[in-house]
């Protein structure tokens, strides 16, 4: 019977064990360089491909060292997904132990602080290594429910002989990533697992539709924190003359006066009371306020100087810009996307237009708008270093690349089909 790759999870839940048995020749074909039945789903085809590269053994488990008792409970007093627990649990763990299934929450370092559910199932858990503690990030255990969407951004759903290693063939999960709506930033993962039969394909829609439940009790938490912020701005920011604002810890503002409303200021990774020059903003003091920054308008010019911005797409998951010179440096932690926006501008100094780097991206002209919405997003906190029309670095930036990725031209999510060189990267000094 010729399947397609979508069709996987239709006809497990139709016939489990037969899609079992498929996906188990397609693995092995997969491994052996032979002719499989069907193709893999392209996401976990590049999951494989990625084992494959970093040298996960597929026949053999590999387990590192679990965390104590109380590093599991700093990381868990220090997590923000601690706020979203009681929406995890009241909209998953009743149906989960019905249909004998465990919720598991990782990291973002894809250590697993959380595991409730079917005492049966946990047990099962238990043999495969997924244990409170345990480390499920991709490149050490494979492709995997927790370690794949931490990877991709983006939900995953692995059944069967989809994971990599052999040893977890008799199990199914569907992951979600959790991002902290006031940064971007990977929290971590939610996953329901359970054994193979317990597989049905609604399982990743209703995991990915609780993640941003949790995401959406976040940005609630945050709007609070704002209104807080505010009330204790209000009576200094009435005292000020001339343009000042009042932001939190990661830059958003939650009061002005003077100015125009600004959404976000970019402030230094760790900011300290002085002079500085803030993108989007300009030269300004900066001073702390209860649990933000009140940010004044500077009464003599601050120099900017020479700027230089540093791409380090090195790490796995860990992209991220850095911009030094002027009177103060700064880093910022990339998305996927971003990271791929950044690099393709970091390669064409001379610019590229929306359709250019839709087609870069996504092999695709038409798709200006994901193009234009993503470069605003950019520009809210690099925005004093890019032009537009076409889109590029300012002349003025130094723009580095001491870390590219591997190979250079291919990046997380997708591979730009306007970069073909392997040696095309940003001019490293």
């Amino acid at each position: 019977m010729a399947l397609s790759p979508m069709d996987v999870t239709q006809f497990a839940a139709a016939d489990t064990a037969r899609a079992a048995r498929m996906l188990s020749e397609v693995r092995s074909a997969r491994l052996s360089g032979g002719r499989a039945p069907v193709a893999p789903r392209p996401v976990i085809e590049q999951s494989w491909d990625r084992m494959l590269r970093s040298g996960v053994d597929p026949e053999h488990d590999f387990r590192s060292g679990l965390l104590g008792p109380e590093e599991i409970r700093r990381r868990r007093e220090s997590s923000p997904l601690r706020h979203v627990l009681p929406v995890l649990r009241e909209a998953l763990l009743s149906v989960a132990d019905v249909a004998h299934h465990i919720m598991v929450v990782a990291d973002e370092d894809g250590r697993v602080l959380w595991r409730e559910g079917s005492a049966r199932v946990l047990r099962r858990a238990d043999g495969l290594g997924f244990e409170l503690g345990a480390d499920w990030r991709e490149e050490v255990v494979g492709t995997n429910g927790l370690g794949t969407p931490a990877v991709t951004r983006r939900p995953v759903q692995v059944f069967a002989s989809e994971h990599f290693v052999r040893s977890q063939a008799t199990w199914t999960c569907a992951g979600a990533p959790i991002t902290d709506p006031r940064s971007g930033r990977l929290l971590g993962v939610v996953d329901v697992s359970g054994p193979l039969e317990t597989m049905h394909p609604a399982t990743l829609a209703w995991v990915d539709s609780v993640a941003k439940l949790a995401e959406a009790r976040l940005r609630e938490l945050h709007t609070q924190s704002l209104e807080r912020l505010r009330a204790v701005a209000a009576p200094v920011l009435a005292r000020l003359e001339g343009r000042a604002l009042v932001a939190d810890r990661d830059g958003w503002t939650a009061a002005v006066t003077g100015m125009p409303y600004l959404e976000r200021v970019v402030l230094p990774k760790s900011p300290e009371a002085g002079a500085r020059w803030l993108p989007g903003f300009g030269a300004g003091t900066v001073e702390p306020l209860a649990e933000g920054w009140l940010v004044r308008a500077a009464a003599g010019p601050v120099p900017q100087g020479a700027v230089r911005i540093v791409l380090d797409l090195g790490q796995p998951r860990r992209w991220s810009v850095r911009v030094l010179g002027g009177a103060e440096d700064w880093a910022r932690e990339l998305s996927p996307r971003h990271a791929e926006l950044l690099y393709l501008l970091a390669v064409h100094r001379g610019g590229r237009s929306a359709a250019g780097l839709a087609e870069d991206m996504f092999g695709d002209r038409a798709r200006t708008v994901t193009v234009r919405a993503e470069m605003s997003r950019v520009r809210r906190y690099l925005g004093a270093y890019l032009e537009h029309r076409p889109y590029r670095f300012c002349e003025d930036a130094e723009v580095l690349d001491p870390h590219p990725p591997d190979p250079p031209y291919e990046l997380p999510l997708t591979r730009p089909r306007g970069v073909r060189e392997p040696g095309a990267r940003a001019p490293v000094p």
